[in-house]
């Protein structure tokens, strides 16, 4: 069985930094694409960047760019988000997710697996 398991959520000023991750169990991690969606309170679940397996393609929403890194350990099954320069409008629950494919996608339904959700709460 597959699991998708966040942390590293938490509660931060603006202007700070968070790193979540993500460890992957059951699944051939190094062999799929990773990513991270966030939905925010009363707003729709969007995608905030993706990585392929190797780690070469990534991709951001315009909105984190500069700010969001993605990366992954294919050695830990692990991938991470690092979070700078954090901004209000940046709290929401974080979502990572397993794709079905090896390359990096911003489609949900490109994803077969999603984990819990860790929050992010970033006060002003």
């Amino acid at each position: 069985q597959v699991q998708v398991v966040e942390s590293g959520g938490g509660l931060v000023q603006a202007g700070g930094s968070l790193r979540l991750s993500c460890v992957v169990s059951g699944r051939t991690f190094s062999a799929y694409g990773m990513g991270w969606f966030r939905q925010a309170p009363g707003k729709e679940r969007e995608f905030v960047a993706a990585i392929g397996r190797s780690g070469g393609s990534t991709s951001n929403v315009d909105s984190v760019k500069g700010r969001f890194t993605i990366s992954r350990d294919n050695a830990k099954n692990t991938v991470y988000l690092q979070m700078n320069s954090l901004k209000p409008e940046d709290t929401a629950v974080y979502y990572c997710a397993a794709s079905r494919y090896s390359s990096a996608s911003y489609n949900e339904n490109a994803y077969a697996y999603w984990g819990q959700g860790t929050q992010v709460t970033v006060s002003s």
